[in-house]
């Protein structure tokens, strides 16, 4: 397997879709996880077909320590020259204020975008060590900035991603890996349909009056941070739509 190699996790939809596609367009082949399998498995195929590249679909719940662990030490060794880890699996749940919260959201967002991305990293890192060479992209957001009314504890989590993204950054470098979070504002995809639990009309109202930025938007951010020169690396990358300055206002039409 000559081509480069890379991981995204939350590959079925959204961000990692647009991520994966953009690799395989770029001719890597490219390991897509997530819980979907179907999708998973149609989004190999399609870009095995339009793009001639090798892509291996790997379905688990990161949330499961177990399932990450034996998912992953099933890949080939051929499969495991990884040089580019994107940790994008993540979601945020309820609106709710802490007095109000529902436990069950909290632990799906704190088991997801926290010790999903822990878990998916210790396993994959050491691949990366042991080839002196890597990069983990952690896609985090700008509620790991800033705090807004009704986020609490999906802010929380970010604010985890942030600071394991920096710690992440000091305790790799020894191998030659480096690491970038990325950190979007408003982005039109499946994110606020979960968040509203398929509530499609709140789902909406959340991108009316404006441009969001799209999945495409943070594919191509990544790919500018990967593709950099060896001795450059881009720590952290908050990306807004032209429309929102913070992590909670808003210039609508």
């Amino acid at each position: 397997m000559t081509r480069p190699i890379a991981m995204v996790t939350g590959a079925s939809s959204g961000f990692g879709e647009a991520i994966a596609r953009r690799f395989a367009q770029e001719g890597w082949n490219v390991i897509i996880t997530g819980r979907r399998t179907e999708r998973l498995q149609a989004l190999a195929n399609e870009l095995e077909q339009s793009c001639e590249v090798s892509i291996l679909p790997v379905s688990f719940d990161v949330r499961d320590a177990k399932a990450v662990s034996t998912s992953l030490n099933d890949i080939s060794e051929e499969w495991r020259k990884v040089e580019v880890l994107v940790n994008n699996a993540g979601l945020a749940v309820g609106r709710n204020s802490i007095d109000k919260g529902d436990l069950e959201d909290w632990g799906r967002m704190i088991d997801t975008n926290i010790k999903g991305l822990l878990y998916v990293t210790r396993n994959v890192v050491q691949w990366m060590k042991a080839n002196q060479l890597g990069h983990i992209v952690n896609i985090g957001s700008i509620a790991g900035k800033e705090v807004y009314n009704g986020g609490n504890v999906y802010c929380a989590t970010k604010f985890a991603v942030d600071a394991l993204s920096k710690a992440m950054r000091v305790e790799f470098i020894p191998y030659g890996v480096k690491v970038t979070q990325i950190a979007p504002g408003a982005a039109e995809t499946e994110f606020s349909l979960v968040r509203f639990k398929g509530d499609s009309e709140k789902a909406n109202q959340v991108y009316q009056g404006y441009k969001a930025l799209t999945a495409e938007d943070i594919a191509d951010t990544l790919w500018f941070a990967v593709t950099r020169p060896a001795h450059v690396c881009l720590n952290d990358i908050v990306i807004m739509p032209s429309a929102q300055p913070n992590s909670y206002t808003f210039q609508k039409n």
